[in-house]
């Protein structure tokens, strides 16, 4: 599958347009490499860029007393980056990190502003990005206020099955907003999950 592909694919949830729109967008941008650990935007920076992972993996951290907390997880055909430095212009205390070497699809601020004046289907192109991204963060924060660590855990294992191998799990605890001692725990209650029958399931 090609980026534009991708990139539809991404996008049909929200807004279906066709694929000549999305090679349009797709030309907009560059593909990037970019090796594991790497800090691709710092704090207290301005985001300049938007990205669109194509393989790997990252997170998007925030420095809170004496360590980084892991707000957003992001894998194939994700957006990602700091999204409200992006949109906004202005500096934010948000950090963005490979966890593995990836791969991504960067389209500079200047060429997504471009893009919203270009055609009809550009316009709703950036417009549907910015609400998608929202639903995404507002999904988000309705999980945590009502779901417990344990379910949104098995959440994450069902997107992202080997979740375990490619993040590190002090970012995962972070995310759940637990400590890694509590993350074992749950690893182990779901990995060991009982059938009524007393037979171990399968992992969920």
């Amino acid at each position: 599958m090609g980026i534009p592909e991708k990139l539809k694919a991404a996008f049909d949830p929200y807004f279906i347009a066709p694929i000549k729109a999305w090679k349009h967008f797709a030309n907009l941008g560059e593909v990037i490499s970019y090796n594991k650990d790497k800090t691709i935007k710092e704090s207290n920076t301005i985001e300049r860029y938007l990205y669109f992972i194509l393989s790997g993996a990252g997170g998007v951290l925030i420095w809170n007393k004496n360590n980084f907390v892991c707000i957003d997880l992001c894998y194939e055909n994700d957006f990602f980056g700091d999204y409200m430095s992006f949109l906004s212009g202005q500096t934010s205390p948000l950090e963005i990190v490979t966890f593995e070497k990836s791969e991504m699809l960067r389209i500079p601020k200047y060429n997504f502003d471009t893009l919203s004046h270009s055609s009809d289907y550009g316009d709703k192109i950036c417009r549907y990005a910015a609400e998608g991204l929202f639903i995404h963060k507002q999904i988000q924060q309705i999980d945590i206020l009502t779901k417990t660590a344990k379910e949104r855990y098995i959440q994450l294992l069902q997107k992202q099955p080997n979740i375990l191998q490619r993040t590190p799990q002090k970012h995962i605890a972070s995310y759940l907003g637990i400590t890694p001692q509590s993350l074992s725990r749950i690893k182990n209650e779901v990995f060991n999950h009982q059938l009524p029958n007393g037979n171990n399931s399968k992992k969920v």
